[in-house]
């Protein structure tokens, strides 16, 4: 796989369950946004299983989606990647930060590192994420290794200090104080990643590869050029810009959709029960989708090729249109 010219989006479900209707929101986007890419001449759409965490995934379940996109006519450009197959790259890529001096074995337990950030008087609060403590970040002492880390507060801390107006008007921007990026739905974002997360995990404790390495170089060697992805992966976006600095690969540009939330506000997921889609009325889950997304019903239309064409026609007018 090499990086190709041009628009290269993706769709990356993970097969813990069918499409749901917060899923489909995010295929749509994404596909509807490289099919009006350049012009209207249209871009590359891949599509790649996250099957990174196989405890979680059920069998049969990528079939199941594939066939849902394809009753949606939503047909990736080739065939789709597995990341299960993607170990010794992901390894590749672990090794070279590890000579680079930033990544380093951890052997903190999650007992461990409540009890250091008792410690440091950091109270747990509900969807607050808590930085890493930095128990191992000098060594191990003679411990076990566990897991491995990126070694954030050593990166970030080696950048200069960025100016306010070049942080707010770039795609992304890196300095000692945070990361800067410009969402092209969500406008400028920043997070202080080494202040607000820390020193965030490459290879967890069960040796499975962490979803923030995989997804780095996953699009680094598909290429992909701009990411389409629900709101909720928003506060992933600056782990994966330091990450992609530090390997030295392409930052994409990013688009976070809505989402679609169920009647107590939560986010819709399969872990909270949402249904699948219904096969049966793929039109009907396309519109329901569609009208999430801010975009017009596609009234006295019947087939789904003529569905996505108005769609694709109209996606430019509510989201900025890609490069």
């Amino acid at each position: 796989m090499t990086a190709a010219a041009g628009y290269v989006g993706r769709f990356a479900p993970s097969p813990t369950g069918p499409l749901h209707a917060g899923s489909l929101v995010a295929a749509l986007a994404s596909w509807l946004d490289a099919r009006a890419a350049l012009g209207g001449r249209g871009g590359r759409w891949l599509v790649r299983i996250e099957d990174v965490d196989p405890p979680r995934c059920v069998p049969g379940a990528d079939e199941r989606i594939l066939a849902q996109l394809a009753r949606c006519g939503l047909l990736p450009d080739e065939q789709p990647l597995y990341q299960s197959t993607r170990g010794p790259r992901y390894q590749q890529a672990l090794d070279g930060l590890l000579h680079a001096g930033l990544a380093y074995p951890c052997a903190c337990t999650r007992r461990d590192i409540e009890a250091a950030l008792q410690a440091q008087g950091l109270v747990h609060e509900r969807h607050v994420e808590r930085p890493y403590p930095g128990t191992c970040r000098d060594g191990l002492g003679g411990r076990t290794p566990r897991a491995w880390r990126f070694h954030t507060q050593r990166y970030q801390s080696k950048m200069p200090p960025a100016p306010i107006q070049q942080a707010q008007t770039a795609i992304y921007s890196i300095a000692s104080s945070g990361v800067s990026w410009t969402d092209r739905r969500l406008g400028p974002q920043f997070q202080d990643v080494a202040r607000q997360v820390g020193d965030f995990v490459l290879r967890r404790a069960d040796g499975l590869w962490a979803y923030q390495l995989a997804v780095v170089v996953d699009d680094a060697d598909q290429g992909v050029t701009h990411v389409v992805r629900g709101e909720d992966l928003a506060d992933n976006t600056p782990r994966q810009i330091l990450l992609q600095s530090a390997l030295g690969v392409p930052t994409p540009q990013y688009l976070h959709t809505p989402l679609v939330r169920a009647a107590d506000g939560e986010k819709l997921s399969k872990q909270h029960g949402a249904p699948p889609i219904d096969d049966s009325q793929p039109l009907q889950a396309l519109t329901n989708a569609a009208q999430v997304l801010g975009l017009p019903s596609p009234t006295g239309i019947a087939g789904i090729p003529d569905a996505l064409a108005f769609w694709v026609k109209a996606w430019p007018g509510t989201y900025n249109s890609p490069l």
